[in-house]
């Protein structure tokens, strides 16, 4: 608990304390000489009545004076001051006491739902070891780190900007991002992002983005400006208390003044009027519904999930459709080879040799597959990219590569057909095929020139490298087999969209720029409702705005139908904010795609997108049960306390009794955790 807030309670409690031990002398007549008298008692209350509600006196006095006294400090003092005024001394205590007892749990859930997002401003490094080029090692501001600065991470330390490992190994702990519990483990090559916490490894890394625009930097920049977005129904409860407050205390005054002239009786009415004012405090709204939803952003921090707004947390309660970008977010956004299929005759590992020697140079993701399938099958095998004289890109088919005597033709069924290859076609839908074909310039059985070709390839003195044909004529090519590369699916897909729909979700959709073949064998896979294919960027944000036309036809304002769109790289920019809710990939998503989201999936896995929908649904349906519970009751308390059958302790329960039981109720959000 906080300092201040223990304070507080204290202060609290010592005042309910001297409250309770005068109301028993009170009662009990052992002190006559003060309680049985109006002015001493009066006296002898107002020590508990200041020592706990001397803030509320002030804040309403200071509204006077400012002339914006319209809230709910003015409302308690108008009260309790009416409660002292008609003798009943010990109410009036009651009331502010109960008051401030119903602020303090606010501000202790208030600051018990902040938790969750607090913890992100410790992920904060506060130095960074900058190793230079004599080996010494300089600690300086996370500012002043620069891209290409090699970083040492020793044990237990966070590391201060993304950065890729040099060297070392360890297991790195992401729970203050992605809200995972089991550390990850780290080697080189691979990125590590900012606000992680080292393991018990030292890692050397490079830096590869500056501290203003590393992970850590810009999820406090979201965290800062999160609770500048309101949602409607937090939007509608500050202006009906804008609204509500005046209405009440004209009331309270018509009351306490309109039958007080016709019965002559004005201390009846005054203590109905001031009871009415306590009951009327709009506080249980006021505080309730903004903690409720305060509470869903750091439920969905917890679980790894920024929520830039409370107003996206009300958009994802309403979800009808989910729309997806394929690469990168339904699929990991790295090719492998999937299957081998040689040609009669030719070797698994001499058809991946073939087609890795003419994509040595290539940058291309499929290129790399390739060459990574053909070092995992023949391990310690080197590549000599020197032998590739000349390579030709077909467009859209494929390309040629030119070794000494012999070419190379790795590429798609069109290239084979260009230069009438006689080939077994593949048909795997889901699949990227290479075609693989050798062309000879002079007859294969010189088997000196093929155990030449072969050495340079495996690096194996030519041990691998057996001939290519069987006699063939000089000028003619042979099929060698295909190649079969794929995107691979998240492991996590396929459940994340069966939960989304258990959530609500009515339609999931993919748009990829894919070819058609492969984008509908993903979503038969998957199981998606829809899938667009070979969509260039513009296109996608077409198709949205032809869903976002099709909800609106179908009476989005009666069932309140959202669409969001999920992605993760530059080009899903534009789509995600278009969308009602641009949801991003956080670890692996480009900046611009994460700066146009609304959400941010820290650890882009995409279970986490059902989560957050459980979480702003049920954000919602506690915001609505605070909304309807607190009006039904006060309404009923108030409508009693205008014909006498009310006393300020049932008012008390009507205020602060409510308050505290819809805080209560919008806490139970920071009991939600990753269940799915």
């Amino acid at each position: 608990m906080e300092p201040k807030l223990k304070k507080e309670l204290q202060k609290i409690l010592t005042a309910l304390a001297i409250f309770f031990a005068m109301m028993v002398v009170d009662k009990t007549g052992l002190c006559p000489l003060i309680f049985a008298h109006r002015l001493p008692s009066l006296i002898a209350y107002l020590i508990p009545y200041l020592l706990c509600g001397y803030d509320v006196v002030r804040k309403a006095l200071l509204g006077i004076r400012n002339r914006q006294p319209m809230d709910e400090s003015l409302l308690m003092f108008v009260a309790t001051i009416g409660a002292f005024a008609t003798g009943e001394n010990s109410e009036a205590v009651a009331v502010m006491a109960f008051y401030l007892v119903g602020e303090w749990f606010q501000k202790y859930a208030l600051g018990k739902s902040r938790k969750n997002i607090a913890s992100l401003m410790d992920i904060v490094p506060e130095e960074a070891n900058v190793e230079r080029a004599d080996g010494s090692i300089e600690t300086v501001d996370p500012d002043d780190v620069e891209i290409g600065d090699i970083l040492v991470i020793k044990p237990g330390e966070k590391i201060p900007v993304d950065a890729e490992v040099l060297s070392g190994e360890s297991m790195v702990n992401t729970a203050a991002l992605t809200g995972e519990s089991v550390p990850r483990s780290v080697h080189a090559g691979e990125a590590v992002i900012s606000g992680c916490i080292n393991g018990e490894g030292l890692l050397r890394v490079r830096a590869t983005k500056a501290f203003e625009d590393s992970t850590v930097s810009k999820i406090l920049e979201l965290v800062e400006n999160a609770s500048e977005k309101k949602s409607k129904t937090e939007n509608f409860i500050t202006r009906f208390a804008r609204v509500y407050t005046p209405i009440v205390v004209y009331s309270a005054i018509a009351l306490a003044i309109i039958p007080s002239i016709l019965t002559r009786d004005p201390a009846t009415w005054i203590y109905r009027a001031c009871t009415f004012l306590v009951v009327s405090c709009p506080c249980a709204l006021v505080i309730s519904v903004p903690l409720a939803f305060f509470g869903g952003i750091g439920a969905a921090s917890s679980n790894g999930v920024l929520v830039k707004g409370s107003n996206y947390l009300e958009l994802l309660s309403h979800l009808h459709t989910v729309v997806s970008d394929k690469t990168g977010t339904l699929t990991e956004g790295n090719f492998q080879v999937s299957e081998v299929l040689p040609a009669p005759g030719v070797e698994k590992a001499e058809l991946l040799r073939m087609a890795a020697l003419a994509e040595g140079m290539s940058t291309h993701p499929i290129a790399k597959s390739i060459r990574d399938a053909y070092a995992a099958e023949v391990p310690g095998a080197e590549i000599n990219t020197a032998l590739v004289t000349d390579t030709v890109n077909v467009s859209g088919q494929g390309l040629i590569a030119t070794l000494p005597g012999r070419r190379i033709f790795v590429g798609n069924a069109k290239l084979m057909q260009a230069y009438d290859i006689d080939f077994t076609e593949a048909t795997n839908a889901a699949a990227t095929v290479s075609y693989v074909a050798v062309e000879e310039e002079r007859r294969s059985a010189d088997t000196s020139a093929a155990a030449a070709v072969g050495g340079n390839l495996t690096g194996s003195d030519g041990a691998d490298g057996g001939s290519i044909g069987t006699g063939k004529e000089k000028g003619s090519i042979r099929y060698l087999g295909a190649i079969l590369i794929r995107d691979q699916l998240k492991p996590e897909a396929k459940d994340a969209i069966a939960e989304m729909k258990r959530e609500g979700v009515q339609s999931v959709v993919m748009l990829t720029g894919d070819r058609k073949a492969v984008g509908e064998a993903v979503g038969q896979e998957l199981g998606l409702d829809c899938v667009y294919t070979e969509l260039l960027p513009q296109e996608k944000v077409e198709k949205v705005e032809a869903l976002l036309t099709e909800l609106d036809r179908h009476g989005r304002q009666q069932d309140r139908a959202e669409l969001a769109f999920v992605g993760d790289g530059i080009n899903d920019a534009p789509v995600l904010a278009r969308a009602d809710v641009g949801i991003a990939m956080g670890s692996m998503g480009s900046d611009a795609a994460i700066e146009a989201a609304d959400v941010v999936i820290m650890d882009d896995d995409l279970m986490r997108i059902p989560i957050v929908i459980r979480i702003a649904r049920r954000t919602v349906a506690i915001s609505t049960q605070n909304i309807v519970f607190a009006l039904l009751v006060k309404i009923l308390i108030l409508i009693l306390t205008a014909f006498g059958l009310t006393n300020m302790w049932i008012a008390v329960f009507g205020d602060v009794g409510v308050a505290v039981l819809c805080i209560l109720n919008s806490m139970r959000l920071l009991t939600i955790k990753r269940t799915i």
